[in-house]
């Protein structure tokens, strides 16, 4: 059976994007399976990823490692793409 969706969030300090960010993600795990990780920007690894991305804003956001935003979080983008996930975890 494949695993739930991992959504990487990259925050920096301070950030109202990135608040916001994770309440949605909040209310999204709710709803369909995934994972949530959150990253701080001043990190090894929050360094890395912002070095690879290059996003202008944030939040990055990351769905199994691809890109998916930077700023603010697309709910309905990513609502979309949960529910296609769960039905496809669900058929096996």
């Amino acid at each position: 059976m494949p695993h739930p969706p991992v959504v990487t969030l990259v925050q920096s300090p301070a950030c109202h994007l990135c608040l916001d960010a994770e309440q949605a993600l909040a209310e999204l795990a709710a709803r369909f399976p995934v994972e949530v990780r959150t990253v701080k920007l001043d990190s090894e690894e929050g360094r890395a990823l912002v070095a690879l991305h290059r996003p202008p804003m944030s939040p990055l956001a990351l769905v199994d490692g691809v890109f998916l935003s930077s700023g603010r979080l697309p709910r309905k983008k990513l609502a979309a793409l949960l529910a296609g996930r769960a039905a496809a975890m669900a058929a096996g």
